[in-house]
């Protein structure tokens, strides 16, 4: 995956001849799954057959080694939870009647860095577990050095991590008169002074120190440790490929600098909480999930390829502290609660998660088409059909689309060669910064669909439906960049129509927007943005609003024409006419055979 040439699982042997089947009569398939993958070796694969595999209350599966979990195709295979039917009655975000994921690809369900177990409590400074940097990683940097980097070997998953550095800052949307913030608004904590009704957990401030692991705000049960270690939520995990006295070098380049005065740190990830290496669930459904229906935890070079997501109680396919894994060719729809509040997200990257693939997968009907969560650094979301994010008791309100935001931190993410409604980063838990939006096609209103849990039609066209915005970053929205992409619908997106350039809604461009009172535009935001080479449908112009014009290359990550485009014209969105071609995810959706993907392989076209 990103640097191992795709997914390998092609060549790889089955592990059982005999493709295993259910049980039938309600009875409980999970044990037998996880027998059947405990027997593989690695490098094999876990052979399903046809049938309703059932996951009854308590239960799921366990893909804790690097072993290839295989049905005979989605809507053939199916695991599914019969307790969590759509129509249950619960609101809220453990609404399912029984809440476990359908599964877990990792070491467990609830893991992650050493020595530091998220929301339950501080922990101490553990020299056994964690190092500080003794001088700082810059960006682009592969490597680090610390005081002892006897803890670490070669091969190792780390997280790498470092301080918000937050202090009190004006606010730029006068909510209030101070946000917690770096000085340059980088990061920024929805955590006000005066304190807003609808601020997060009400954080202490602190004096970094070991005993509170060097970090500045929070406990155990506060938002500052909701997705990170206590305030830390810019981070991002790496492997090590060598040590040499007590430099670390890793297999990467850092996305970011990571700083001693802001207490950086590399932790291990050991025992329980090591990553699954080379792991792959593969052409099955996965439906009614509790708490999630696809979850993984801690898991490196691994996939998720030609799979169904659907009625899923929580995410549809969410990470967490994972690194390079790969997710594609897969649809991910209809989530069973699509209310605000984690219950109803399609796609979630979480908690340190770095260096994802997201391609050519569907991602529709749910509340938050995709989110980031103090993650994504080095991630790449593309060549996805992402569309119609809804509230279920609200139909009158556009979801933010493709983004890499909904907490604090996340950054350095590229969202490229997407179609969807918009193109944002909401700020309700605090700012995302450093996002790249590409070659995507935003049009500013959503495809029309029904409302899943109501049945009720919602048409953006003949409702007015909003906020309409092709290309919008939220208040506390920084260093954002948007290029080559195609903005808005000719002949639709028109003054005619009541769309303008800039704001209000309808519009192209929705710069710094607060949806909270008293909805003051975020100066922050317009003064850090980036936006050259877009093709405006409602200027009918290639737009150059901070560079002079210059050509594009077709891809910001790939080095040629990728397979799975077939014989369709790439790139596909061309921002110097407007006009866009066919986006795979797309036409199979369009046809009703969002299942059915070509067998074209991961690598370049020739």
């Amino acid at each position: 995956m990103l640097s191992k040439g795709g997914v390998p699982s092609a060549s790889w042997p089955v592990c059982n001849a005999t493709p295993l089947v259910p049980r039938g009569k309600g009875a409980d398939d999970s044990a037998a799954i996880n027998n059947l993958i405990q027997k593989c070796r690695p490098g094999s694969v876990a052979q399903l057959g046809a049938g309703t595999f059932l996951m009854n209350r308590g239960a799921y599966v366990s893909l804790n080694k690097g072993v290839v979990l295989r049905g005979q195709g989605a809507g053939i295979t199916i695991l599914t939870n019969p307790l969590n039917v759509p129509a249950a009655p619960s609101n809220n975000v453990n609404g399912a009647a029984d809440t476990t994921p359908i599964i877990i690809m990792g070491p467990g369900r609830w893991v992650g860095p050493d020595g530091d177990a998220r929301c339950q409590g501080l922990t101490a400074y553990q020299p056994r577990y964690m190092q500080l940097l003794s001088a700082d990683g810059a960006k682009d940097a592969t490597s680090v050095t610390v005081a002892n980097a006897s803890i670490f070997t070669a091969g190792m998953i780390v997280l790498v991590d470092e301080n918000s550095g937050g202090s009190w800052q004006p606010d730029p949307v006068k909510m209030s008169t101070s946000v917690w913030a770096q000085p340059d608004y980088s990061v920024v904590w929805m955590f006000h002074d005066p304190r807003l009704k609808w601020d997060d957990s009400n954080f202490p401030i602190l004096t970094p120190s070991a005993s509170n692991n060097y970090a500045g705000i929070g406990s155990g049960s506060d938002a500052a440790c909701w997705f990170s270690r206590q305030d830390r939520p810019q981070s991002e995990i790496k492997e090590i490929a060598s040590i040499s006295g007590n430099t670390i070098t890793f297999t990467s380049p850092l996305h970011k600098a990571y700083r001693t005065s802001q207490y950086a740190e590399v932790t291990t990830f050991t025992g329980n909480n090591r990553h699954v290496l080379n792991a792959g669930i593969e052409n099955l459904t996965a439906t009614q999930g509790g708490n999630g229906t696809i979850v993984i935890n801690n898991s490196a070079y691994s996939w998720v390829k030609n799979v169904e997501v659907s009625a899923s109680w929580g995410d549809g396919i969410g990470l967490t502290d994972s690194f390079r894994v790969e997710v594609r060719d897969s649809y991910i729809h209809d989530m069973a609660w699509p209310y605000p509040g984690g219950a109803g997200y399609i796609f979630d990257i979480a908690s340190g998660s770095s260096e994802v693939l997201a391609e050519n997968n569907i991602f529709v009907k749910g509340n938050k088409v995709m989110v980031a969560r103090s993650a994504g650094a080095g991630s790449v979301v593309a060549y996805n059909y992402a569309d119609d994010g809804y509230i279920a008791y609200n139909n009158s309100w556009q979801e933010v689309g493709v983004n890499g935001s909904h907490m604090v931190g996340s950054h350095h993410m590229l969202f490229e060669g997407n179609r969807t409604f918009n193109l944002d980063s909401d700020g309700t838990h605090g700012g995302s910064s450093y996002n790249t939006y590409f070659r995507n096609w935003s049009t500013s209103q959503r495809s029309n669909f029904n409302n899943y849990k109501t049945g009720a039609p919602i048409s953006d066209v003949a409702q007015k439906n909003g906020p309409y915005r092709a290309a919008g970053a939220m208040r506390y929205s920084t260093f954002m960049s948007f290029v080559g992409n195609v903005l808005g619908i000719s002949g639709v997106t028109t003054a005619a129509n009541g769309y303008s350039d800039s704001g209000p809604s309808p519009t192209i461009w929705l710069i710094g927007w607060n949806d909270a009172s008293p909805h003051t535009p975020d100066p922050v935001v317009e003064k850090t943005v980036i936006r050259d080479g877009n093709w405006d449908w409602f200027l009918r112009q290639q737009t150059w609003l901070n560079s002079p014009a210059a050509s594009l290359p077709s891809s910001l990550y790939l080095a040629c024409k990728p397979a799975f485009m077939g014989k369709g014209t790439w790139p596909w969105v061309d921002p110097t006419t407007g006009v866009t071609y066919t986006l795979p995810a797309k036409a199979r959706y369009d046809a009703g055979t969002p299942n059915v993907v070509p067998a074209t392989g991961d690598a370049c076209s020739p």
